[in-house]
């Protein structure tokens, strides 16, 4: 008798649209028996999901997700866990590593396999031109698992190091201070007209883009949630008449000029 196939798909699935969804993505939606993921999720993937069983879960349980998927897939099921974006970026691989690493015996027969996924910052990146194009770095600012107080510290050393900074998580009905928070921390390395952006909702109906500067970062502050990402530029950043762009170096080092129409 042949063993049971005890494989656990982690999948990214992108910012949400199924045009980004990528063809590993697909392929192991449709081997999976059983798909779990936060309701959401599975909404936006729901043409996958016909003949399986699907498991629905709110946002704060990505433990007991992670628990679940580790079971149904020790029971010789072939499991889907889904994840927004990329799962390595603020998504399930941490529940999932973190439980199978407490419990290393019980689930020790699980194959589990990573599925990337389009992040939000790269699909925020996308919409608004070419910001990540040097050194950046990403922070979320829920301080549900990280107390506000590393947060800061690591948003002022990012800003003093002229990283280009990703706020995921920025603003929440919870949370309702911490962007505002972040941006005068930053306030204190930057200048007034450094490039501030959001985008939520990358690639869905309801997307939202608005390109500002810290000066005016008010708005952008008060339209933030859960589903927007936040981008500041760092000290060579600059605004466009409709995109927002940090130079990779090309035009010191080629020295690019207008060129013939």
């Amino acid at each position: 008798m042949s063993k049971p196939n005890k494989k656990l798909f982690i999948v990214g699935i992108g910012p949400g649209d199924l045009s980004l969804l990528t063809q590993a993505a697909q392929k192991a939606l449709k081997e999976a028996e059983v798909v779990l993921g936060y309701k959401t999720y599975l909404e936006q993937i729901s043409p996958y999901l016909e003949g399986k069983e699907a498991l629905s879960s709110r946002m704060t349980e990505e433990v007991e997700r992670a628990r679940e998927a580790l079971r149904l897939a020790s029971s010789g099921k072939k499991v889907a866990l889904v994840s927004g974006g990329d799962p390595s970026l603020y998504g399930m691989s941490a529940a999932v590593f973190e439980v199978l690493e407490a419990n290393r015996e019980v689930f020790r027969e699980v194959e589990i396999e990573v599925i990337p996924g389009v992040t939000a910052a790269c699909a925020a990146a996308a919409r608004l031109g070419a910001p990540l194009s040097n050194d950046c770095a990403f922070i979320s600012l829920s301080d549900r698992l990280t107390p506000w107080e590393k947060i800061a510290k690591r948003i002022a050393l990012a800003a003093e190091g002229d990283f280009v900074l990703v706020f995921y998580n920025p603003r929440s009905k919870r949370r309702r201070d911490q962007l505002k928070r972040a941006l005068e921390i930053v306030k204190l390395y930057r200048g007034p007209e450094t490039p501030l952006a959001l985008v939520r909702g990358a690639y869905r109906p309801e997307e939202k883009i608005i390109l500002t500067t810290l000066r005016k970062g008010e708005e952008i502050i008060s339209q933030a949630d859960m589903a927007s990402t936040i981008v500041v530029g760092n000290s060579l950043s600059r605004l466009g008449k409709n995109f927002f762009l940090t130079p990779r170096g090309y035009g010191e080092k080629y020295r690019l000029g207008h060129e013939k129409a």
